[in-house]
């Protein structure tokens, strides 16, 4: 199939012109001015933004946790990114403790293979580390093109490795040409403030945020920060929430070190003051959400180059399932449902509002996961040759956020209610047209994996 874009707002993380785009199979053939193609589809995007697909590359789709699995599979997961313009996404396969690398891979295969409808890739969460695992790692990047390996600070006896066995990680990875990512939050003082808490009888919400403070995350990551340094790997901090672990990447800088930082749109909007409602069991994740300083100094960080990619850690879990800890917070499922709206949420809450600019929206939220995950320039961008994987952007129209609208398999929205300038209208999937007049036109099994390179990011 062949598709003419007309008269479109081109932007990229560099560029900012008006253009045609002219996509033949897959791939970006040609881009200029009145290009003379006869195609198959013809789209006028006057005053429109053409963008390059976005990728979240924090994501749990099936994922078993807490007694429960998420709600959203590959399936419904993926059909809601591409809604919102996400084409790619980056799943997380968790080793189980004891066993392989390769048991686990084929798990996750079993889900997305054949339910995927938007392209997807994945990390390989390492939750224990030893001589035949090592092996496996470097047979993850060498032979899958799994080059990214998760890592936690945090979730003892069931994901958490400890500060040897992080090192140890490091050490084969950056032989090797990967990257090693940390949920950094200090495990063993979040569960002793949690048992603390329970055994005084505080089982609401509010406490599952009271139980994990600031400084919990500041010092896990500084820490990560200093093996890295140790060893020499290339790092990447997810899910980041607050400005004291930002202080400290911030510091690290001032040795020459660059660490990639991660934060999500939970955490760049909402506050931890939603913990004290009814229903505050809905924003329960973790990292809790923090403060409103916390927000101001991550907005600071993506425009100072030390927050690189804002994603969601989309884990869905529908209400019944959050019922789990009506009487205990710490039985809460952590989650929220977040993979459709986080295109639209940036543009609306940070462009439209001047807190970043129209280029460093797409540089966070597309280009700088390519970049840093090894799939540039074949995604994150618009060139010749790259995949056709494009949003057509209204950049005028207001929508009001709610579950009673989105695609997501969960019944309730931590945005409800929320207006939203700026709507995805047209998705298009390595030259097919995924969304359009709010309909999905591709069908579970369209999606491809996505090999993945080394970092082309300086570090």
């Amino acid at each position: 199939m062949s598709i003419l874009i007309k008269n479109g707002r081109v932007v990229t993380a560099a560029e900012d012109f008006i253009a045609d785009i002219y996509v033949e199979g897959e791939e970006i053939v040609a881009i200029g001015k009145n290009l003379d193609y006869v195609a198959d589809k013809i789209i006028d995007a006057t005053d429109k933004l053409v963008l390059p697909g976005g990728i979240d590359p924090h994501v749990h789709l099936d994922m078993p946790f807490m007694g429960t699995y998420s709600s959203d599979d590959y399936e419904t997961g993926t059909r809601a990114a591409l809604h919102g313009g996400t084409t790619s996404v980056i799943e997380f396969i968790l080793q189980t403790q004891g066993d392989t690398l390769y048991n686990a891979l084929k798990e996750w295969q079993d889900k997305s293979l054949h339910k995927a409808v938007g392209d997807f890739s994945y990390h390989m969460a390492v939750t224990d580390f030893n001589d035949e695992v090592a092996k496996e790692v470097v047979q993850m990047i060498e032979e899958e093109g799994i080059t990214s390996f998760k890592t936690f600070m945090a979730y003892k006896g069931a994901l958490m490795i400890d500060d040897g066995q992080m090192v140890q990680l490091m050490k084969v990875v950056k032989k090797h040409g990967g990257l090693v990512t940390v949920h950094a939050t200090n495990g063993d003082m979040i569960d002793s403030l949690i048992s603390k808490n329970l055994a005084e009888g505080n089982t609401k919400p509010i406490y599952h945020y009271l139980s994990q403070p600031e400084v919990t995350e500041a010092e896990a990551s500084a820490r990560f920060t200093d093996m890295l340094y140790y060893t020499g790997c290339p790092g990447y901090i997810v899910h980041m929430t607050c400005e004291g672990a930002l202080n400290a990447v911030r510091k690290a800088t001032m040795r020459n070190q660059k660490v990639f930082v991660e934060t999500c749109t939970q955490y760049l909007m909402l506050d931890a003051s939603l913990y004290k409602l009814e229903d505050g069991a809905k924003w329960v994740m973790s990292p809790p959400l923090r403060e409103k300083k916390d927000q101001d100094a991550l907005w600071a960080g993506i425009n100072q180059g030390l927050v690189q990619v804002v994603g969601t850690d989309h884990c869905p879990f529908k209400l019944e399932q959050k019922a789990m800890g009506k009487d205990n917070f710490a039985k809460i499922p952590n989650g929220h449902p977040a993979i459709e709206h986080r295109m639209e949420f940036m543009y609306s809450e940070g462009v439209k509002k001047s807190k970043i600019s129209l280029n460093k929206f797409v540089e966070v939220t597309s280009t700088n996961a390519a970049k840093i995950f090894g799939m540039y320039p074949r995604k994150g961008t618009i060139a010749i040759g790259s995949d056709a994987d494009l949003v057509i952007f209204d950049p005028s129209k207001e929508h009001t956020i709610s579950a009673d609208t989105h695609h997501m398999n969960c019944d309730y929205s931590g945005y409800e209610g929320w207006k939203v300038i700026g709507k995805t209208e047209i998705v298009i999937l390595r030259g097919m047209v995924a969304i359009e007049d709010e309909k999905c036109h591709l069908k579970a099994g369209n999606g491809k994996f996505i090999p993945r390179g080394k970092t082309s990011l300086i570090i």
